[in-house]
């Protein structure tokens, strides 16, 4: 297995390696395990671990390793993921996290157009990060004015990811230490 997930980056790498291993010794030594057992199991690596059993939008709550399903249609928009080259520790981030109740109701929120999202949704790791790091608001708001429909810091950062109408070409508008990921949405 070859990835290019950075270290600290908030994209959920060692939970999804720790998660994807378990699929896998499912397979290879024919343990028959469902999803819910698999999830029951990984859930005591870490919280977001989870998550990666099923790989596909949920609505998560408790601790984020407790799920509902959702209907989410991003389908034909695109997606990009910058990560800036600043490695922010899983510590370093819930030490400075104060969160907070949203106004909104998320599970009906989710399900309206994304552009109702910016004003609706914000990740609570960002004012904390945000302030240690000015490049990385500096990046979500590059972001924006790139004409992103959304964006937000992921997880616990410091990658920030938007999510456009149409494919931009990232790789020409960041820094070259920047690194770049993007995608159609299926």
């Amino acid at each position: 297995m070859h990835k290019n997930i950075p270290i600290g980056a908030g994209l959920g790498g060692g939970s999804s390696d720790a998660a994807f291993t378990l699929k896998i010794l499912n397979t290879l030594f024919k343990l028959n395990l469902s999803e819910l057992q698999m999830e029951d199991i990984i859930r005591t690596f870490g919280s977001d671990c989870a998550f990666f059993i099923k790989n596909k939008p949920v609505f998560a709550f408790e601790k984020g390793d407790r799920f509902e399903n959702i209907l989410l249609d991003l389908k034909d928009k695109f997606i990009v993921l910058v990560y800036p080259s600043i490695h922010i520790s899983t510590k370093e981030a819930y030490e400075g996290v104060k969160p907070k109740q949203s106004s909104y109701a998320i599970k009906e929120t989710i399900k309206e157009n994304i552009s109702q999202w910016k004003d609706k949704f914000q990740n609570d790791f960002e004012p904390n990060i945000f302030l240690k790091y000015p490049a990385i608001k500096t990046l979500k708001e590059k972001i924006y004015k790139l004409g992103a429909i959304y964006a937000s810091m992921s997880g616990s950062g410091s990658t920030v990811f938007g999510i456009f109408e149409s494919e931009i070409e990232a790789e020409k508008i960041f820094p070259s230490n920047y690194k770049i990921w993007k995608g159609k949405l299926s």
